[in-house]
């Protein structure tokens, strides 16, 4: 784990400028990977790839390739000085070295300044990581933004600026404004053909998702990270790769195979002489380990990892691993040890450690404190372990809530714009069949004529088309009457315009009585055969402006407009008249059954001002007829009290 340019993709987001700073001089996170930016010149592309192998070596070549240039002289290429500065800064940033970084790509800006190209895309990037402080990253965040909207959104090098930005708004637990960037970044880079940018938006977008809880899709893409290099040998970043991916084990419980990952990853940091990719994986071992009861093993590896953070002024991971060894001492009853490990971490209540690891530091010291029968003092940590527990869960549940909402109107909004590009792909295809057509007719001489006939069939051809488009869409396709959606959009016109115009209204809801017994004793196409014959047979007994419309099943709505109580319920009556006339087919083991059907029947004159109040008042009355043995008309309680007009 050398380098240091994915420091979010390892590092938690926390949002102390001092934490996140002695973090990146320690993490030796992995650079992103060289080749997201399309630069072409040769210098360049000579010495970054052994940026990630020797950082060391790479800053030697640029500085004395530097060296080797005329002072002051006007003749010299801005481009291939700009080239050499461009790897200055990534290998300071490979090292570590963030504050030196911004000295070269500074200098390297100024001479692009005016120009975007790739490299200045490139140099921009590493001044935009060397940022660790809030403050710092803000700035970053300000330059890549103008940056970026001097670029075409589908340019390799604006995908690459956002996966930067996306890194940096990690940094600063912004996780809402990371997933967002970074998922468009991951998708955008997949349809561009940009493999190395995929990846590397993959790595960034597997830290925010694992803190966003979605462990199944981070291990997912770290794999893929995984596999991608081990495919094409790149070893420097396997172990940070193995480090992440423990990591989404640990948070899925999967603790043994989390110590797998994470012993991996500690193998590959000895082979490359990493210290600070040992420690790393030393303190996650130690902390896995407690986990699985194994305090002897975790004990171990802690103290490997102290050291390392020492040397590095770390103080963050150095009180993250007294904690860890505080709670293997409660473990091993050794309460007085604990108490004074966590009185030492917790002097300055818990101000350089990230949040997330200062609530289990009280915890722990109040259970040593109960250890030791002081119980005001364990009561008062108790308290305080509650307090900043409930606080940091309030605050992670709202960023949560953010992030996921991002994530969802992200993918949304690059769904919307996928299926956007292929109509207007679709479009163009058609338009252009459509000059070759035209083209062709005219070549063959008949094109005046001809072009009208073919357009005035066109037209009619697509107006008839959208009436048979239309007509499926609201009829139902057994009976050919209105569907339910259509018949009620129709009954609400009607409603609305009885109510405006002060005229009567009724509406009956008919269902067919023991319809499941002609079903099932005779088939269903029975049952299909009295659907479609009430159907037919209904459409000619009605009035034009009567709306009849099957409800669902066996049940069918029908809206008489200017209709009194009297005249509706003589309507449904003849209508009775009618079902119960149809033949149904019969089988061997079928008896010529009796069509029938109960109606329940209600009118505008009770006072209802919509269509689910008046088919309610309709639906209580069918009932009524079923309960009444079925075979028969019921009127709304409401209705029967109002004066009949007429």
């Amino acid at each position: 784990m050398v380098g240091s340019a994915a420091i979010g993709r390892k590092t938690p987001a926390w949002c102390t400028g001092l934490l996140i700073a002695l973090l990146a001089a320690v993490s030796g996170v992995g650079p992103a990977r060289a080749g997201c930016f399309p630069v072409h010149d040769p210098q360049f592309l000579a010495l970054r790839p052994l940026v990630g192998r020797n950082a060391s070596e790479a800053l030697a070549k640029a500085e004395a390739g530097l060296a080797r240039l005329p002072a002051g002289s006007a003749h010299t290429d801005p481009q291939r000085v700009a080239a050499l500065y461009a790897i200055e800064a990534a290998a300071y940033r490979e090292l570590a070295l963030y504050r030196a970084a911004r000295a070269p790509a500074r200098q390297g800006l100024k001479l692009l300044s005016g120009a975007m190209s790739p490299l200045r895309q490139e140099i921009l990037s590493s001044y935009a990581a060397s940022f660790s402080s809030p403050s710092g990253i803000a700035r970053a965040l300000r330059r890549l933004a103008q940056a970026r909207a001097s670029l075409p959104t589908d340019s390799p090098s604006a995908v690459c600026l956002e996966i930067i930005a996306g890194k940096l708004n990690s940094l600063r637990n912004r996780s809402d404004l990371a997933i967002g960037e970074l998922t468009r970044a991951y998708m955008q880079a997949q349809t561009l053909g940009l493999p190395t940018a995929r990846i590397d938006a993959g790595v960034f977008l597997t830290d925010v998702l694992r803190r966003m809880g979605d462990y199944r899709q981070a291990l997912r893409l770290i794999r893929q990270t995984i596999a991608w290099d081990k495919a094409h040998k790149s070893t420097a970043y396997l172990a940070n790769d193995l480090y992440f991916e423990g990591g989404i084990l640990r948070s899925m419980h999967h603790f043994h195979r989390a110590i797998a990952a994470y012993r991996k990853a500690r193998a590959i940091s000895a082979v490359a002489d990493s210290h600070q990719g040992l420690a790393y994986a030393n303190l996650r071992i130690c902390q896995t380990d407690i986990a699985v009861r194994q305090f002897t093993a975790a004990h171990r590896a802690c103290t490997l990892a102290e050291p390392v953070f020492a040397a590095g002024k770390a103080s963050a991971m150095v009180k993250e691993g007294e904690v860890l060894l505080a709670r293997i001492a409660l473990a091993e009853n050794h309460p007085r040890r604990a108490l004074a490990r966590l009185n030492k971490v917790l002097a300055d209540s818990g101000a350089d450690m990230a949040p997330t690891m200062v609530a289990p530091a009280y915890l722990a010291r109040s259970q040593a404190n109960a250890a030791l029968h002081r119980y005001a003092a364990a009561y008062r940590d108790q308290s305080t372990y509650l307090r900043r527990f409930m606080a940091q869960n309030r605050i992670d549940q709202s960023r949560l809530r953010a992030a996921l909402e991002m994530r969802f109107r992200t993918t949304e909004e690059f769904q919307r714009n996928a299926i956007l590009t292929r109509k207007l792909e679709a479009a163009a295809h058609r338009a252009a069949k459509q000059r070759q057509l035209l083209n062709w007719m005219g070549t063959a001489g008949v094109a005046g004529g001809l072009v009208i006939v073919l357009l005035s069939y066109i037209v009619i051809s697509d107006r008839r088309h959208r009436r048979q488009l239309l007509l499926l869409a609201n009829a139902d396709p057994l009976t050919n009457l209105p569907n339910r959606g259509h018949t009620a959009q129709l009954a609400t016109l009607a409603l609305n315009a009885a109510i405006a115009q002060q005229q009567p209204l009724a509406v009956a809801l008919l269902d067919f009585d023991h319809f499941k017994a002609i079903n099932d004793q005779c088939g269903h196409a029975a049952g299909d055969h009295v659907l479609r014959e009430f159907a037919r047979l209904s459409r000619e007994a009605l009035r034009e402006a009567d709306i009849l419309g099957r409800w669902g099943g066996e049940e069918f709505l029908l809206v008489l407009p200017r209709a009194t109580l009297d005249s509706a319920l003589l309507t449904v009556e003849r209508l009775r008249a009618l079902a119960s006339g149809i033949d149904v087919p019969a089988g061997e083991a079928c008896a010529q059954p009796r069509v029938s059907f109960s109606a329940g029947l209600a009118t505008t004159a009770e006072g209802p001002r919509t269509l689910d109040e008046i088919v309610a008042r309709a639906d209580a009355a069918l009932y009524e007829a079923k309960d009444a043995g079925r075979d028969a008309v019921r009127i709304s309680r409401t209705a029967r009290a109002t004066p009949r007009s007429g």
